[in-house]
C-alpha cells in the first residue's frame, strides 16, 4: 500500500509548494492541499509588503529545476514584493504542478486508519487518514503513507494580552483592531488618525515605517509604537552589522523616526485590557497605563495551529511549541537568524512516524526561521521518505550571520517579519533562508 499511496502535504506555501517538487523530482505521488482559493494564499495576504531578501534567497533548486523544464527563468536581482513572489515564482510553481495541489481544501484532522491516538497494536503499518472540508461539497478523507505539514502559522496570530490571552475586551474591539501589517497605501484608515502600534520585531517596525512617513506629510496623522520590554534594547536590530542590509536599514531608519518625534516610543506597555469607546479602542496595560487610539495594529508574533494534529503522537518542546530535537537550537532567547543551525529530516522526525512539521510551522512560537531554512528542511525530508538516507543527513545550506533576532523575550518577538523580518514577509524573512508565511 506505501508504494500506491501519496504523501500528503499541508499547505500550498513556498515550503509546501517546494516539498511537492522534490517529491515529484524523486517520482514520490504527491497531494497537496491548501485551504486557500490560490498559491501561497497567506503570501498574497501580505503581498503589498518587500522583502528584504534577494530574489536567489526564495527559490528552492528542486522548484526552480521543474519550472526550468517548461522555459522558465528565475529573476536574479531585486527584492519582490509578496504579490510579485507569488506571480513570477509561486503561481508557475503550483501551476507546474498541477492537479496534485487542490485549492480550497482545509485539514480538519490527521490521524491513523482505524487507529486513535491511544492504540499501538499495529499503529505504524496503517497509513494516515486525512480529512479534508473543501470549499464546496462534503467532507472527504485521503489515505496517506506519508503527511508533511507545511501550513504556516500565518492563521493563528498572537493576541494583544501580554500574558498570551487575549486581552478583557480584546474580541469586542475586533473590527478596529488588524494583526497584520495592514497596506498603508489605502491611507484612508490612517490618515489623520492616531495608530498604535504593538510588537518589536520587523513586521512592527515595517508598519511604524509606513505610518511615519504618512505622519511627515500629514501632522495630524500620530502613531504610538508600544514594546512589552521596559526597555528599547535591540528594538532597532543590527543596522550595518547586518549581513541582510535591507532589513538592518529598517532599524535604523525606525530609529531616525523616533529621535525626530514622528513615532511616540512607549515601553513597558503590557496589554490587560481593551476598552470600547464608541468607534475606538482604549488599551490599559497592566500598571495602569492608557493609550486612546483609532486603529490598533498589533504584530505580536504568531503560533502553530495543532489542533487538527490532535490524534497524532507528537513530541514538542512544552515552550516553543516546536519538535524537542530543534527547539534549542530555534530559541530567540539564545540564537539570531543567523545562528540558528540548519534542520533535517532526523531533527523534525515524531513519535508518529512519516509525520513532519517543516517551514515556519517546525519553529512553533520562534521568529527565527527563513525560507532557505525551510527548503533545505523539506529537502531533507523528502530524501528521507524516498529512502535517500545519505542525502537526508547531509547538510546543504549555510545562513547568514545577522544577529538581530534574540535576546528579546518570546513575547516581544513577532512572527512574521513582514517588511524585514525574520520569519516571513520583509518581513517575511520567509526569504533569506526567513514572516507572516
Amino acid at each position: 500500500m506505501e508504494n500506491v499511496l501519496p504523501v500528503v502535504v499541508i499547505g500550498a506555501g513556498p515550503q509546501g509548494l517546494a516539498a511537492a517538487a522534490h517529491l515529484v523530482e524523486r517520482d514520490v505521488p504527491v497531494v497537496v492541499l491548501e485551504a486557500g482559493s490560490s498559491p501561497a494564499a497567506a503570501v498574497a495576504e501580505w503581498g503589498h509588503v518587500r522583502l528584504f531578501s534577494e530574489w536567489p534567497e526564495l527559490i528552492d533548486a528542486a522548484s526552480a529545476r521543474l519550472l526550468s523544464s517548461s522555459g522558465w527563468q528565475a529573476p536574479t536581482t531585486g527584492y519582490p514584493t509578496g504579490a510579485q513572489w507569488i506571480e513570477k515564482y509561486l503561481a508557475p510553481l503550483a501551476a507546474a504542478l498541477g492537479e496534485r495541489v487542490r485549492f480550497g481544501a482545509r485539514v480538519t484532522g490527521v490521524s491513523r486508519l482505524g487507529r486513535d491516538r491511544l492504540v499501538d497494536a499495529g499503529r505504524g503499518d496503517q497509513p494516515f487518514t486525512v480529512h479534508v472540508s473543501p470549499a464546496a461539497g462534503e467532507e472527504y478523507r485521503l489515505q496517506a503513507r506519508a503527511v508533511v505539514d507545511a501550513s504556516g502559522t500565518w492563521s493563528t496570530p498572537n493576541p494583544a494580552g501580554a500574558d498570551g490571552l487575549p486581552a478583557l475586551g480584546e474580541a469586542l474591539s475586533a473590527d478596529l483592531v488588524s494583526y497584520r501589517i495592514p497596506d498603508f497605501r489605502d491611507r484612508a484608515g490612517f490618515a489623520g488618525k492616531h495608530t498604535v502600534i504593538i510588537g518589536s520585531g520587523h513586521s512592527a517596525v515595517t508598519a511604524v515605517l509606513a505610518l511615519a512617513r504618512m505622519a511627515r506629510r500629514d501632522p495630524s496623522t500620530t502613531v504610538t509604537w508600544a514594546l512589552r520590554r521596559a526597555t528599547a534594547g535591540n528594538t532597532f536590530g543590527g543596522g550595518e552589522a547586518d549581513e541582510l542590509p535591507a532589513r538592518g536599514a529598517l532599524g535604523v531608519k525606525a530609529k531616525e523616526y523616533v529621535d525626530a518625534g514622528l513615532v511616540s516610543l512607549v515601553t513597558g506597555f503590557r496589554v490587560e485590557r481593551v476598552i470600547r469607546e464608541g468607534e475606538r479602542p482604549v488599551l490599559v496595560s497592566e500598571d495602569g497605563r492608557t493609550l486612546t487610539a483609532d486603529r490598533v495594529v498589533v504584530l505580536t508574533g504568531f503560533r502553530p495551529d495543532l489542533s487538527f494534529l490532535s490524534e497524532l503522537r507528537l513530541e514538542l518542546d512544552p515552550t516553543l511549541q516546536a519538535p524537542v530535537r530543534i527547539a534549542a537550537e530555534v530559541d530567540p532567547n539564545l540564537h539570531s537568524c543567523g545562528s540558528v543551525a540548519a534542520t533535517g529530516a532526523a531533527d523534525l522526525a515524531q513519535p508518529e512516524p512519516d509525520f513532519y512539521l517543516v517551514g515556519a510551522k517546525s519553529y512553533g512560537r520562534a521568529p527565527t526561521f527563513l525560507a532557505l531554512t525551510g527548503y533545505e528542511q523539506v529537502r531533507s525530508v523528502v530524501a528521507e521518505l524516498a529512502g535517500d538516507h545519505e542525502a537526508a543527513r547531509r547538510v546543504e545550506l549555510a545562513l547568514p550571520d545577522t544577529g538581530v533576532c534574540g535576546g528579546a523575550g518570546l513575547f516581544d518577538a513577532s512572527g512574521v517579519s513582514l517588511g524585514g523580518a525574520c520569519c516571513a514577509p520583509p518581513v517575511l524573512q520567509i526569504g533569506r533562508s526567513s514572516v507572516t508565511a
